[in-house]
């Protein structure tokens, strides 16, 4: 099958340098929606995937290229019977071909399924959708219940204005046919642009049986022309997430106020508080509990951890029954055994922490090794840089490291060795010994506190 995607369009109601179809939902742009959308389609054979960039070109082609899509450009852009007809060449004629839209993002695989379907007799069909207020849109003009043709809303009479059902723009045609009308358009009408409308009344004229389908939801036929309608969709589509994440038995304390941007897969009785976002590829695992706003990207959260609020989690795995937060950051590469506590204001990264240890409070641990039943005390800080380069930092099993120590990579502390409060560790720690680096604690007598001269 053929699969033609517009994407030429400014969209100065953006009000923004950047090309409408890049504007993003759920942190993809609206035009990957769309693309992804037509590779899903179970077909004879895979599309052939023609994307029509004209405004912010080379940016748009930059952003979505692959392998499997092909590109033409519409210059200047002339209305939307013309921007099909710059894929021309590359359409096959033997395979119908699908007319989709790149800012319309939200239309879902089965609804264009049903169009496909309807399609297979060798006819036109177009995708329409009922709405109590059309205004704006065109009108699907039926005799006798069929399909004769579309009038747009400017060109429409004040009989056809009345008319409730609409075309959403989507429409799948015999390719060879498709050809010849797009080559028999005119733009004389109140736009003076050529629309890809007006090839409902050529068919009917050839006598190709024109048909319609509709889709699941009319959310699914909803384009975006502002920033408005962009933060609209993707509250529609953040609820529509939610709704699935219910379904599979995840409890959500409002499923208004989440957002995922990527692909959240949840075990069993996973909860999730308010104003969490997941980016990437995030798995919970059973009984993990997420609490209010936390970011989590890229992450495997183990079975029956807890995340408390506020938490800022990317490129990381936490293993299970662990405990992070409130206020931790787990930056890219670290790891996490099982019961693994992590506490307020603590920043782990590019670190593999063993089961059972500890950082409760204030500590930065970088570029690290860490073994089993550690405990960090509190304002432990791993000086892994140099100014240069990087280096590691060995903590042993049953170590305990006391509040406000440094370690200065590259260093080991050994295995069940103890190091006191406010040690600068420079050298290594043998195993199962307290060492201490400090200064003598002196008082002195006779010393008294400056008093503030009186101007």
């Amino acid at each position: 099958m053929n699969v033609v995607i517009l994407a030429a369009g400014m969209g100065k109601r953006m009000q923004s340098a950047l090309p409408k179809v890049l504007h993003a939902i759920a942190g993809k742009p609206l035009l990957q929606h769309v693309i992804e959308t037509a590779r899903s389609l179970q077909t004879k054979s895979p599309a052939a995937i023609c994307v029509i960039v004209g405004h912010g070109g080379d940016q748009v082609l930059s952003t979505v290229a692959a392998p499997d899509l092909h590109f033409a450009k519409q210059e200047p852009q002339l209305g939307t019977g013309h921007a099909v007809a710059q894929a021309v060449p590359m359409l096959d004629d033997a395979q119908p071909t699908l007319i989709l839209y790149g800012d319309v993002p939200l239309t879902t695989a089965a609804s264009l399924q049903r169009l496909i379907a309807a399609s297979e007799s060798g006819g036109l069909a177009v995708l329409t959708a009922h709405m109590d207020d059309p205004s704006g849109l065109g009108r699907m003009v039926r005799e006798d219940g069929k399909i004769v043709r579309i009038v747009e809303q400017k060109d429409a009479t004040e009989a056809e204005r009345a008319i409730k059902e609409i075309n959403t723009g989507i429409m799948i045609a015999p390719t060879a046919h498709l050809k010849r009308w797009l080559a028999t358009l005119s733009n004389n009408n109140a736009q003076g642009e050529y629309y890809l409308t007006d090839i409902v009344a050529r068919a009917v004229a050839d006598g190709v049986p024109v048909v319609s389908a509709q889709p699941d939801a009319i959310w699914e036929t909803l384009g975006v022309n502002s920033k408005v309608q962009l933060a609209e969709l993707e509250r529609i589509h953040q609820l529509n997430v939610a709704k699935k994440l219910l379904e599979q038995g995840v409890t959500l304390l409002d499923p208004a106020r989440i957002d995922v941007r990527g692909s959240l897969i949840c075990g069993r009785d996973v909860s999730i508080d308010v104003g969490c976002v997941f980016e990437g590829q995030v798995t919970l695992g059973d009984g993990v509990q997420i609490a209010a706003n936390c970011v989590i990207k890229d992450a495997q959260i183990g079975a029956g951890s807890q995340i408390k609020a506020f938490c800022h989690i990317e490129d990381a795995v936490v293993g299970a029954q662990s405990q992070i937060g409130p206020y931790a950051r787990l930056r890219p590469g670290t790891v996490l055994g099982e019961d693994v506590h992590i506490g307020n204001f603590v920043e782990i990264k590019n670190t593999q922490i063993a089961n059972h240890s500890k950082a409760n409070h204030l500590a930065y641990i970088g570029d690290a090794t860490v073994g089993s039943r550690v405990n960090i005390g509190a304002g432990t800080i791993t000086c892994n840089y140099d100014g240069a380069n990087k280096f590691r930092t060995i903590i042993e099993d049953d170590a305990f490291i006391g509040s406000d120590s440094q370690l200065v990579a590259p260093v080991r502390v050994g295995k069940g060795a103890t190091l006191g409060a406010g040690t600068t560790l420079t050298k290594d720690a043998p195993d199962g010994k307290l060492t201490v680096s400090r200064p003598k604690q002196l008082t002195i007598d006779a010393w008294q506190r400056p008093v503030k001269v009186k101007k």
